[in-house]
């Protein structure tokens, strides 16, 4: 009858004719599905193709330079390039000399790391901004492993008390070079093996197209990587400027160790060394304060890091601060270049751990920043290019025994300050460099340690004025601060690259907690609208007779269906299951009743006691079935429910897998054995196609009487089938 009725597009009522409502549908186009093997077949003729205009395309993408540098503005551009390039190239003359011993090197090879890491992105670079070259968080981690090598090797520690200037100790056969290391050549030898290392990892996810990766670290997860790391480094430059020869500490809770090994070892504090820290830290806070507060103010920051330098070197130098009181200088530095030398391949397999973590830290770093200036100047960059334009900035210069590299906040600031407006700039501040490699470096002989652990010290600043946002990021966001505290904690207290991974994990979990917590709210419609929206956000709604409406606010996906049916089930008051259990229950204790009843009628007959009450069909009933109102021929008694229909709104509902296919069968098919029928609206292209796949919309009743285009249109036909079972209702 229904089906009849369905056909006829109309519902008997007595004398009135209710009409049947009709869904709204739209008509698909039709897909023709591409079979595996010929999408294959395509893809590789499309890339192996090879025409003029695609070699001529392929090169301008891979050498950004060779598209940009043709239609270069000369009069436009050229001063705020020469300008930006020389400052930069100033502050990195000190810098570079400085993370050159947070990186366990000596200081030549961090002006060889800075003069080929800008010339090499300038080629390759696709963002016009960004400064690349050291960076401080992984000069620590290129320093950690270059700690733990020089261990494992047998060399002694480069602070112990036996262990003289030339380095006399251990040393080991260079198998590549077949030459006999110092330690600090063997440094250098694991440093610029890493580096290759990093730099291959970096190529190879550029070749897989692998880009996307850098949005699974968020800027919380950064933020606490580079405050924890910066802790680290901070403990670790505290014996510099105390003047304290100690090993840097190995393994987890390092920091620990090292605070443990600084107090015990305050006695022996060198004066000298304190007294020239405290000095340039009352001279260079205040200045780097001045200069944040007028940069607006003035053409270029002040290079109060080369001032401090130059007067450092030469106090030592004149007052013969190493001779009379024993201070560490930076040593010789030498001019020009050294010959290029293969890495160790034997260490690759000790390293290849360390470095896979070092490149991902790196390529995060620079797409981010590269991506923030970016959008800010109006411009695109490719994650892919840069992440081939960094790896190549770690390849190449590690055969001149350079280290790690990548996107440096603090310098990017001061290049874009300073009118920078293309990579030329980054080929100005090269031309510095070399001029100080060429003849300047071997001036710098007489600078204390002390004065370049100060130098790192003073541009943490940035990183630990992040414990000051912690409040506000809590009021923000309490998922992204306790991700950024997480990670900050674990990089500093127990281990900086294991805090990059237990971020990454947290992150996640933090993402699977969310789908996992979502439940399933009332929606009510709002006057004659047809808006339907949170019953428990927003006054005035109201629900429909006979009709629950719902939203289910996360995907459903083999993780969460069994929580997707329990936060349902308890959104809704009906859980299906429960009844279809406490319906059995009834029917079994109605069946004993029953038969109680009938072996209590034959008893009376038997007796001629006519006790009891007469029923249909000549039974009697006795007195305790009828206070449970359970009796022959009585039918089983349901739950309660106002609702003949649940309409589920899955707008929110961003894919399914076959276990939330078959979550929702099972659920469509529990509501439909206690009379509530399951209607979907509102799903995406890709849930219908899953639907469709999965076999749901071939049961009976088709597609247009499963899955409708709005609420609305799914209030409607439910109250339009429920007229079958008790007359038209209001909305008809």
């Amino acid at each position: 009858m229904a089906e009849e009725a369905g056909e006829a597009g109309q519902v008997p009522d007595g004398d009135r004719i209710c009409p049947l409502h009709t869904p709204l549908t739209l008509e698909e186009w039709e897909h023709d599905e591409e079979p595996l093997s010929a999408q294959v077949r395509r893809r590789a003729k499309k890339l192996c193709t090879c025409s003029h205009a695609r070699a001529k395309a392929l090169l301008l993408d891979s050498v950004p330079i060779l598209r940009w540098l043709p239609r270069y503005r000369l009069r436009e551009w050229l001063l705020g390039d020469v300008m930006s390039g020389v400052i930069v190239g100033i502050l990195l003359v000190p810098q570079s000399i400085a993370y050159s011993l947070l990186a366990g090197q000596d200081p030549i090879y961090g002006l060889y790391t800075s003069f080929f890491s800008s010339i090499i992105y300038a080629l390759l670079g696709s963002s016009r901004h960004i400064s690349v070259g050291i960076f401080g968080v992984l000069c620590l981690l290129v320093g950690q492993v270059v700690d733990r090598e020089l261990a494992l090797a047998g060399y002694p520690s480069e602070n112990s008390a036996n262990l003289t200037a030339d380095v006399t100790g251990a040393a080991v056969e260079n198998g590549t070079m077949g030459l006999v290391c110092d330690r600090s050549c063997y440094a250098i030898l694991v440093g610029a093996t890493v580096t290759f290392t990093a730099g291959i990892y970096q190529v190879l996810m550029g070749l897989l197209q692998v880009g996307f990766v850098s949005v699974f670290l968020s800027d919380s997860l950064l933020s606490g990587f580079a405050t924890g790391a910066s802790l680290t480094i901070l403990t670790s430059q505290l014996k510099y400027l105390l003047g304290l020869k100690l090993p840097r500490a190995q393994g987890w809770g390092s920091l620990m160790k090292t605070w443990a090994s600084l107090l015990s070892n305050l006695g022996s504090t060198n004066l000298c060394d304190l007294l020239t820290s405290l000095l340039c830290i009352l001279v260079l806070v205040p200045a780097k304060e001045l200069n944040d507060r007028f940069k607006a103010k003035l053409p270029a920051p002040i290079p109060f890091e080369l001032f401090v330098v130059i007067a450092a070197t030469l106090a030592s130098h004149f007052g013969g601060f190493r001779e009379l009181y024993g201070s560490e200088v930076a040593g010789a530095i030498p001019t020009g270049f050294l010959p290029p030398q293969l890495p160790a391949w034997h260490l690759i397999p000790n390293v290849a751990v360390d470095a896979f973590s070092i490149a991902l830290v790196g390529f995060a770093i620079t797409v981010s920043l590269s991506e923030m200036f970016a959008k800010k100047h109006g411009y695109a960059v490719d994650a892919n290019q840069e992440m081939f334009a960094i790896g190549f900035c770690n390849i190449l210069p590690s055969f001149f025994r350079c280290f790690t590299t990548s996107a440096a906040l603090t310098k990017t600031l001061v290049k874009e300050s300073t009118g920078c407006q293309t990579q030329l700039s980054a080929l100005v501040t090269a031309l510095v460099l070399l001029l100080v490699l060429l003849l300047i470096a071997p001036l710098f002989y007489s600078l204390q340690k002390c004065v370049l652990a100060v130098i790192i010290v003073v541009n943490l600043r940035g990183a630990l004025r992040k414990f000051t946002d912690v409040p506000r990021m809590w009021r923000a966001n309490h998922v992204d601060a306790s991700i950024w505290l997480i990670t900050m904690a674990t990089s500093a207290l127990v281990n900086t690259e294991l805090g990059l991974l237990v971020g990454v994990l947290v992150s996640a979990f933090c993402v699977l907690g969310r789908t996992q917590r979502a439940g399933a709210v009332q929606l009510g419609r709002s006057g004659e609208a047809d808006l339907y929206e949170d019953m428990g956000w927003y006054r005035g709604l109201r629900a429909q007779p006979g009709v629950a409406v719902f939203r289910y606010e996360a995907p459903i996906y083999y993780a969460n269906q069994v929580l997707f049916k329990r936060a349902l089930y308890h959104a809704v008051g009906l859980d299906p299951v429960h009844e279809k259990a406490r319906r059995r229950r009834q029917e079994k204790r109605r069946m004993k009743l029953e038969e109680g009843a009938l072996a209590a009628a034959g008893a009376q007959r038997g007796s001629g006691d006519e006790r009891g009450a007469p029923v249909s069909g000549g039974g009697t009933c006795p007195p305790e079935s009828q206070e449970v109102g359970v009796c022959s021929g009585e039918a089983i008694l349901p739950q309660r429910a106002n609702f003949h229909s649940l309409v589920l709104d899955c707008s929110p509902v961003l894919f399914l897998d076959s276990a939330g296919v078959g979550a929702l069968q099972e659920v469509r098919k529990d509501y439909a054995e206690v009379g509530v029928r399951l209607l979907l609206t509102r799903c995406r292209p890709s849930v219908t196609e899953s639907l469709q796949r999965a076999g749901y919309l071939e049961d009976k009743g088709g597609h247009s009487e499963v899955v409708f285009l709005t609420i609305a249109d799914a209030v409607l036909y439910a109250q339009s089938l429920s007229s079958q079972n008790g007359g038209c209702e209001n909305s008809c």
